[in-house]
């Protein structure tokens, strides 16, 4: 029989702004609460260039707003019903984990881990992007108990998640294909420390071009970043299977360079990663190219040690010629 279950959510916008949380369902002692001791909100760099898409902040503002030191009681019937109701959902049967630790070198916009306390066992899950396949239903039930919404399904509606967004290759689906707003870029030093300005701000919306470049965006600019994008599957970046080489070996410089990239889509859907000195593997491929149209390092991929580098040529290319 179940007697607690902790559900911890991670939340990552761009320039360190983050967000921790863990709801903590006691079913023996008939409570539900936030554990505030684990409260993480990494720096408070809110302020926003009026050049950069700010969608972030509003979904931010609120994660932190709505996780209170509120106890929220449950009586005998309320915990019968959840039980019953949770053991029909039936939600993680056949689920397989992804890896979660507290340091990821490659940080996704959402991660969440689910700790179940029974009487006799325990069981723990994880994942980023591999959703169970109930998680919406079970967001309900629990909204229903609480009357809010414990997993945030509503902000989830504006990630670029699998949970309600088909990811490919060439885009960013919900019916159709969604239309790209902006993209920013950023890379900085860890030490020593920079801010995490962005270094690169392409607006589709206003034909603008900002940071490295000062420029006009044209239609043929606007082509050719998207064919770029499709070409080295930076949609997909967000997968595990893309991280091939930084999950075969750390890179040489721990003190290195950290970076981030966002697209935020039509109706304000962000797509976003980080990374702590690592990259995705087709990020080298990408880059070059960039330098090859460009003649500047965009990407900055002269900051990358030549172990890495040599790596990242080996897993982009399998991923590139499968």
């Amino acid at each position: 029989m179940i007697e607690k279950i902790e559900i911890t959510q991670r939340f990552n916008f761009k320039r360190l702004n983050r967000h921790y949380e863990c709801f903590t369902i006691d079913l023996l002692n008939k409570n539900a609460y936030y554990k505030i001791s684990e409260r993480g909100s990494g720096d408070k760099f809110l302020s926003e260039s009026s050049l950069c898409d700010d969608s972030w902040i509003d979904i931010l503002v609120d994660l932190r707003r709505k996780m209170t030191s509120e106890i929220h009681r449950l009586n005998d019937k309320q915990i019968d019903k959840f039980r019953h109701d949770f053991d029909n959902l039936k939600l993680f049967d056949g689920f397989e984990s992804e890896k979660f630790s507290y340091f990821e070198k490659i940080e996704l916009i959402y991660s969440c881990n689910v700790i179940i306390y029974s009487t006799d066992n325990y069981e723990e899950y994880s994942f980023k992007n591999n959703f169970p396949k109930n998680w919406i239903e079970f967001g309900e039930i629990l909204k229903d108990l609480f009357g809010f919404d414990v997993l945030h399904l509503n902000h989830q509606m504006k990630m670029a998640t699998p949970l309600y967004f088909d990811i490919r290759k060439d885009g960013v689906y919900f019916d159709d294909k969604l239309n790209i707003k902006s993209i920013e870029f950023g890379h900085y030093k860890t030490y020593p420390y920079e801010l995490p300005n962005p270094r690169l701000i392409v607006n589709f919306s206003d034909d603008s071009i900002n940071g490295y470049i000062e420029k006009e965006l044209t239609l043929n600019d606007k082509g050719l970043i998207l064919s770029l994008l499709e070409k080295y599957h930076v949609y997909m970046w967000i997968f595990d299977e893309y991280h091939n080489k930084s999950n075969a070996r750390d890179p040489d410089d721990l003190e290195g360079y950290d970076w981030y990239l966002e697209m935020v889509f039509e109706n304000d859907v962000i797509w976003h990663i980080f990374g702590y000195n690592d990259y995705p593997d087709t990020y080298v491929h990408l880059g070059r190219e960039i330098i090859e149209i460009t003649k500047m390092d965009l990407l900055e991929i002269d900051t990358i040690a030549e172990g890495d580098l040599e790596l990242f040529e080996k897993f982009g290319k399998m991923k590139l010629t499968n």
